[in-house]
């Protein structure tokens, strides 16, 4: 096995690892040995790839936002003629995952977020928040190359906009009183987001 093949290999079995300890435990509680003993993975083949558990925890974050920009892209190639809403909705279906404070990267997020005073989360994070903003960026460009949103549109601005959104949503209801109410107010979300992507003035939520 190649010495990429074995990487790929090692890091999935973390992911997974990691995937399966986050639906037993508090992020928090989650050692290195729990690790080991779900991966199969020695220490030292663990150490070779990463340096912390924090590592894969991030890894976790950078894994979904690659899924969701693969849901985007299906939708997009499966479509006949250019189409606006689906690929919309593939996203705001994925954005309304945010708002279960349950839902395994909001917590691994949160706990980041605590640990932002370490260089390499902080990076970690700063890393994270752009790559969303650029995929969002990509995401509407794309929308405006087939003509289904308009050329007028400031791709940058709106990208960030959403970012701005999908961070919120991450975090306020990660502590809210009723969270399941977040559900009622994503239709209004979804006009909102719609409206600002074809630039229309946005009324207020």
């Amino acid at each position: 096995m190649k010495n990429e093949e074995r990487r790929q290999l090692s890091q999935q079995k973390l992911l997974q690892a990691a995937r399966e300890l986050l639906r037993e435990k508090n992020v928090h509680a989650i050692t290195m040995n729990d690790l080991m003993e779900r991966s199969g993975l020695s220490k030292g083949a663990i150490f070779h790839y990463v340096r912390s558990r924090d590592e894969i925890f991030i890894w976790l974050l950078n894994e979904r936002l690659e899924s969701v920009d693969a849901e985007f892209e299906h939708e997009v190639e499966q479509q006949q003629e250019p189409d606006f809403y689906r690929p919309m909705d593939a996203i705001i279906k994925r954005m309304m995952e945010l708002t279960d404070p349950q839902e395994m990267t909001n917590r691994v997020f949160l706990y980041l977020l605590g640990k932002e005073d370490d260089p390499l989360i902080r990076q970690a994070l700063q890393d994270f928040q752009r790559q969303s903003v650029q995929y969002a960026e990509r995401w509407i460009v794309r929308g405006q190359e087939r003509g289904v949103i308009p050329a007028t549109v400031d791709a940058r601005f709106v990208a960030e906009y959403f970012t701005l959104i999908q961070f919120g949503l991450r975090v306020s209801h990660s502590f809210a009183d009723t969270p399941n109410d977040a559900q009622l107010h994503m239709p209004k979300l979804r006009e909102h987001m719609i409206r600002s992507l074809l630039g229309m003035s946005s009324e207020p939520l």
